[in-house]
């Protein structure tokens, strides 16, 4: 099960964390993995590479997290994207992804 924990800086989305793996199918066959992990890194890259936000990223194995110090109108609708994104496949597949919203910053 991959487990996506979106967190909150006051009313808007500041960051997510996604840990686990979603065991749909064999590694490198798991379209599942594949579409959570894509709209992920488009999401990191974006917010660090395109729009420059400051953020904390922090990467290991069957772990992404990425925390913005303090996110702009523009930051915040990247990760409402890829909230919709993982609600979505959550909504599809609900045994192998789980959207939930984690603590405060």
């Amino acid at each position: 099960m991959i487990n996506a924990t979106f967190f909150i800086k006051g009313e808007n989305l500041s960051g997510f964390s996604l840990e686990g793996h979603s065991g749909f199918e064999d590694e490198g066959k798991d379209i599942v993995c594949a579409a959570v992990s894509s709209a992920a890194y488009m999401a990191v890259n974006t917010l660090t590479d395109v729009i420059n936000e400051e953020a904390q990223v922090k990467e290991s194995e069957g772990k992404l997290e990425l925390k913005v110090a303090c996110p702009s109108p523009t930051a915040g609708a990247v990760l409402r994207g890829l909230e919709i994104h993982l609600k979505n496949l959550s909504d599809q597949y609900p045994e192998n992804v789980t959207v939930i919203y984690g603590g405060v910053q």
